[in-house]
């Protein structure tokens, strides 16, 4: 991994991540789709087209958003607006 979670093993990720996702019910089978918001913690980030995906990208969003806080990394760089 690159960017903020770079000084990070992967298994503090994992856990982070793991965490995470139960808080905020999201199912393990959706964590691959939040690393690469990981990878570019402070990039731009997609956001809700309004079609109903499954899993919603703000969905996602919130789940790497408290991985970082939980990594005590919290982003920084603004998110898009809805």
């Amino acid at each position: 991994m690159n960017g903020v979670v770079a000084d990070f093993t992967e298994e503090q990720l994992h856990d982070a991540l793991h965490r995470a996702s139960a808080e905020l019910s999201l199912p393990g089978y959706y964590m691959a789709c939040v690393r690469p918001l990981l990878r570019d913690a402070e990039g731009r980030w997609p956001r809700c087209c309004g079609g109903g995906c499954e899993p919603c990208t703000q969905q996602l969003i919130r789940v790497a958003l408290r991985t970082l806080e939980l990594l005590g990394r919290p982003r920084v760089a603004p998110l898009p607006e809805e």
